[in-house]
């Protein structure tokens, strides 16, 4: 009996959406999680805080994206042509039907994470000149009060007390206690600055804490921290870790100790140090003053044997006055004598050319009563006009009866 032929089964028809979710499904079953190395092109930041990218090598490129929710826990930047080492899974873009790998992690191949973020601060801040040594202040060479942005426990707090205390026992010192590892140390420290800045009496800070690993010492090279320090109205001194370890805190710090032990020997002098100062600067001005007087008091012992008995000197004086006022007053009286003399002599040649001299002789000066004028001239005058007479002794009115001519 021949068996009926069976013929192939027609293929389902799948939707574009129904498509893309069967790959979808496949990528995740067999790519859920895997690492990848690329290098980093195309990045960019939109306002929703997600980087989105491409990642490539040499013979395939693939788009890339990191959620802010991974982005926020990365403590550098990416760049491109930066080559990274990535996990995460590789997934479908269902809306334009494209492969893309959705990133979980990051970290610079070849370098740690935190020394490239270190390092991109760096050159950001050194660009706007935070570094520059020109914008950095002297410490107060005798503080009033000094600062202390630290953790309330350990070895540097103690140590940096003893310190002060040693040099300096009358010091006021205010320790602002802070956390100085771990995710919310950078706010602690920034708080406790921008505090110490609303005290007065505070003339010098220090910042710091005990050595430790890079990740230990990471607040201090948070941006906040060090916007903060180069804000500071008062002087700061940075003082993290150990003499090898440099924080960007030193690098924008006013001044930077190599522990924190060295900090508080460089914001306050040591008392016998300053004592002996004061001691060899007291001896110098001694000497100096002593260099100073003694020619000059020589020179006052050497003019006074010169210098005569100002008693004597005024005697002299007071006799050379007598003799002076003696002879002035000869002089005058024979010049006012002489004087009289002139002027006696000088009035009897004006008494005699007076006119009244004339007068006394029997003579008369003749006036016309109406006008006044002198009458020289006879014929100048009329019958019956009055004229008045002026003699040695009083006045005459007189009328005329004729005149003569001859």
């Amino acid at each position: 009996m021949q068996l009926p032929l069976e013929l192939p089964a027609a293929p389902a028809l799948l939707t574009v959406s129904q498509l893309t979710q069967r790959v979808r499904e496949v990528l995740d079953l067999h790519l859920q999680r895997c690492w990848v190395v690329g290098e980093i092109s195309n990045f960019r930041t939109p306002p929703s805080g997600h980087f989105y990218f491409t990642l490539k090598d040499a013979g395939a490129q693939i788009p890339a994206v990191m959620f802010r929710s991974a982005t926020r826990t990365l403590p550098f930047r990416p760049e491109d042509g930066m080559e990274v080492v990535l996990s995460g899974r590789v997934g479908l873009y269902e809306a334009r039907g494209a492969l893309q790998f959705y990133v979980d992690t990051m970290e610079p191949k070849g370098l740690g994470a935190l020394q490239l973020a270190f390092d991109q601060l760096k050159r950001r801040l050194a660009a706007e000149g935070l570094f520059a040594e020109a914008r950095k202040r002297p410490l107060p060479f005798m503080p009033r009060a000094i600062g202390i942005v630290t953790a309330p426990r350990g070895a540097a707090v103690r140590d940096m007390l003893v310190t002060l205390r040693q040099r300096w026992p009358g010091v006021h010192v205010v320790v602002r206690p802070v956390r100085v590892q771990g995710s919310e140390a950078p706010g602690d420290i920034v708080e406790a600055v921008e505090d110490l800045n609303r005290r007065a009496e505070i003339d010098v800070i220090i910042v710091g804490r005990g050595g430790g690993s890079l990740e230990d010492l990471w607040a201090f090279n948070d941006e906040r921290v060090a916007r903060a320090i180069a804000a500071s109205r008062i002087p700061v001194v940075s003082a993290v870790g150990h003499e090898t370890d440099v924080t960007i805190a030193d690098l924008v710090a006013d001044r930077r100790a190599a522990t924190p032990t060295a900090a508080a020997a460089q914001v306050v002098p040591h008392w016998q140090d300053l004592r002996q100062r004061v001691q060899q600067t007291a001896a110098a001005l001694g000497g100096a003053a002593a260099r100073a007087v003694g020619p000059r008091r020589e020179r006052v012992d050497a003019l006074g044997r010169h210098l005569k008995d100002p008693r004597q000197t005024l005697r002299m004086l007071r006799q050379r006055i007598d003799e002076l006022g003696e002879r002035g007053g000869r002089g005058v009286t024979a010049r006012v004598g002489l004087l009289r003399q002139r002027l006696r002599g000088d009035g009897e040649r004006l008494n005699a050319l007076s006119p009244l001299a004339v007068l006394a002789r029997g003579y008369s000066i003749t006036r016309k009563v109406a006008d006044g004028r002198i009458v020289r001239d006879a014929t100048l005058l009329t019958r019956g006009e009055l004229l008045e007479l002026v003699l040695a002794t009083g006045r005459a009115i007189a009328a005329v009866e004729r005149t003569e001519v001859k």
